[in-house]
C-alpha cells in the first residue's frame, strides 16, 4: 500500500530536521572545543617568560612572527585542502590552529587583568549567543548582507595595517567599533548560512562532517575577533 502524500512529506522533514540539528550541533561543538582549547593555551602560556620568547626587548622575535602567521596558515590549508583531507585530518588541523591562536592571544594576560579579560568573556559570549539565535530563526535573507561585511573587514584590515605606522588611539577605537558591529552582523549571516547548508546535507557523510569543521572555523574566528574587539574597547590597557 503506498504511503499518504502528506504522511511521506512529514517524514522527510523530520529527517531533514534532524539531519540539521546534528548538523548545528557538531559545528557549536566544535567551535566550543577549539574556543576552550584557545583559552587554555592562552592562560598556560599567558606568563612573562613564556611571552619573552615571541617578545623581545627590540621588539618580535622569529618565534613571535611564526606563532603570529602561523594561524594564516592552519586557515589556508584547511581551505585549499578540504577536499583532500579526511574528517579526521581536517579536524586535527583545526585543533592545532585552536592551539596555535590561543598561543598567539597568550599576551592579553600580561596586558588586562583576569577580571577584565573574564567579563568581556562573557559579554562576548551573550552577543554572539543572541546573533546567533537571530541568524538562525530569522526569515529575512542575509546573504546580501555578508557581501558589504566582508567588504567591511577588507577595509579594516587596510585601516589596520595604516595605523600599524601612525598609532593613532583614536583610529584604534574606531577600527575595534566598526569591528564590533562587523562581526556581530558575521555572525548572523554566517549561522543562517551553515542553516541552509545543514538543510541540504545528510549528515554523517564525509562531507557533511567536513562543512560542519569548516563551518565552526567561521563562527570560531566571528567570536574570536568580537572578542578581541571588544576586549580593546572595554579593557584599556590596565595593567601596570
Amino acid at each position: 500500500m503506498n504511503t499518504p502524500d502528506f504522511q511521506r512529506n512529514f517524514t522527510v522533514d523530520e529527517v531533514s530536521s534532524s539531519s540539521l540539528r546534528a548538523f548545528m550541533n557538531r559545528v557549536f561543538g566544535m567551535m566550543s572545543l577549539a574556543l576552550v582549547i584557545s583559552g587554555v593555551v592562552a592562560y598556560k602560556m599567558g606568563t612573562p617568560e613564556m611571552i619573552s620568547y615571541l617578545i623581545g626587548p627590540t621588539g618580535m622575535t622569529g618565534l613571535g612572527w611564526l606563532v603570529m602567521l602561523s594561524p594564516l596558515a592552519f586557515i589556508l590549508v584547511m581551505n585549499f585542502g578540504i577536499n583532500k583531507l579526511s574528517p579526521t585530518a581536517l579536524n586535527l588541523v583545526f585543533i592545532g590552529f585552536a592551539a596555535v591562536m590561543g598561543l598567539s592571544m597568550s599576551s592579553i594576560f600580561l596586558v588586562y587583568d583576569f577580571g577584565t579579560i573574564t567579563k568581556v568573556f562573557f559579554i562576548t559570549a551573550g552577543l554572539f549567543g543572541f546573533m546567533a539565535v537571530l541568524g538562525f530563526t530569522t526569515s529575512t535573507d542575509l546573504s546580501k548582507m555578508g557581501a558589504i561585511l566582508m567588504m567591511a573587514v577588507l577595509g579594516m584590515i587596510i585601516a589596520s595595517v595604516v595605523n600599524w605606522f601612525m598609532n593613532s588611539a583614536q583610529l584604534d577605537y574606531i577600527i575595534s567599533c566598526v569591528g564590533v558591529l562587523v562581526f556581530t552582523g558575521l555572525t548572523a549571516y554566517d549561522v543562517q548560512k551553515l542553516k541552509r547548508i545543514g538543510m541540504g546535507v545528510e549528515y554523517g557523510d564525509a562531507n557533511s562532517m567536513k562543512l560542519a569543521t569548516m563551518g565552526a572555523l567561521n563562527l570560531y574566528l566571528d567570536f574570536i575577533n568580537l572578542f578581541m574587539f571588544l576586549l580593546r574597547i572595554f579593557g584599556g590597557n590596565n595593567r601596570d
